[in-house]
């Protein structure tokens, strides 16, 4: 069983380099532009101050979550840790914390929508942009 724990501001590089391969590993339809402007919004200011959940393997992140209120803001798992549970578990660990849980997911990330299917989340609607007004459209789930 995967251990679950609260970050703290030394694991923000192990998250940074987390977030950085998940990213190439499934969101190839990112610009390379994109990719810089928001890696540095991620790693500058969000992973440092943000309250996130760490989930570890081996005594090492292996991922993390976001989660405000019911709203799983993000959730990455080291691409190497893939299919061995830990995103399930975050799952179950927000769902514990929040109830029904809702997400919004990148359209263009088939692994991700994916995921959250097979977690039981349906898709409720589509924004045709990110939240920050770039091309990549969000499927907007919740869970029933």
């Amino acid at each position: 069983m995967p251990t679950i724990r609260s970050s703290t501001p030394a694991d923000a590089t192990a998250l940074a380099d987390i977030w950085r391969a998940s990213v190439r590993a499934t969101h190839d339809f990112l610009s390379e532009a994109h990719f810089a402007e928001i890696e540095a919004l991620v790693a500058g200011h969000y992973l440092p101050h943000a309250p996130l959940w760490v989930v570890e393997a081996d005594g090492c992140p292996a991922g993390f979550m976001g989660l405000t209120g019911a709203h799983v803001d993000a959730l990455f798992i080291d691409p190497r840790r893939r299919a061995q549970g830990l995103g399930r578990a975050m799952i179950a660990h927000a769902e514990a914390q929040a109830g029904k849980l809702t997400v919004d997911v990148n359209e263009q990330n088939p692994q991700a929508v994916g995921f959250y299917e097979r977690m039981g989340f349906m898709r409720t609607g589509r924004s045709a942009v990110d939240d920050a007004g770039r091309p990549y459209p969000l499927l907007h789930m919740r869970q029933p």
